[in-house]
């Protein structure tokens, strides 16, 4: 499997839960829900963007510099863990579910463009060789965690 394969499909369970959350914290009537569930995304997302950084991004890195989107593209991480940190440490319901549901909307944004244009360009880019090896690496990682 090739690491884009991978990611692929770690996105299209962040989708689901995306979702879930949109469905979900409208109806949350007390903070210390809707900080679970800013919680458990923030979680999730840490290991997905370790994976992302520690495997994938570097390697492009040289292509994200000549776009000009490198900062950007780490950028994008930071202001959604702070805005995750923002619904976390909120008082009341109304401002921590503004904050998850800002934060949702960041992470569809920047899956989108993750997506769209850096997993067809890795694919353009690196050799499927190189793809099939981080994938191995990143099932290896996996299996760490479960066991």
């Amino acid at each position: 499997m090739k690491i884009t394969e991978a990611l692929m499909a770690e996105h299209l369970v962040f989708h689901n839960l995306f979702d879930y959350v949109e469905k979900t914290a409208p109806g949350l009537k007390s903070v210390s829900e809707i900080r679970s569930l800013a919680s458990l995304l923030e979680f999730m997302l840490a290991a997905h963007s370790k994976t992302e950084d520690d495997l994938f991004i570097g390697p492009l890195d040289p292509a994200f510099e000549q776009l000009g989107q490198r900062e950007t593209f780490h950028h994008e991480h930071e202001l959604i863990d702070h805005t995750l940190a923002l619904a976390k440490r909120a008082a009341r319901a109304d401002k921590a579910r503004a904050h998850l549901l800002s934060a949702i909307t960041l992470c569809r944004s920047h899956f989108d463009k993750e997506e769209r244009i850096v997993f067809p360009m890795a694919e353009r880019l690196l050799k499927s060789k190189t793809l099939q090896e981080l994938g191995k690496t990143w099932l290896e990682q996996r299996e760490r965690v479960i066991k």
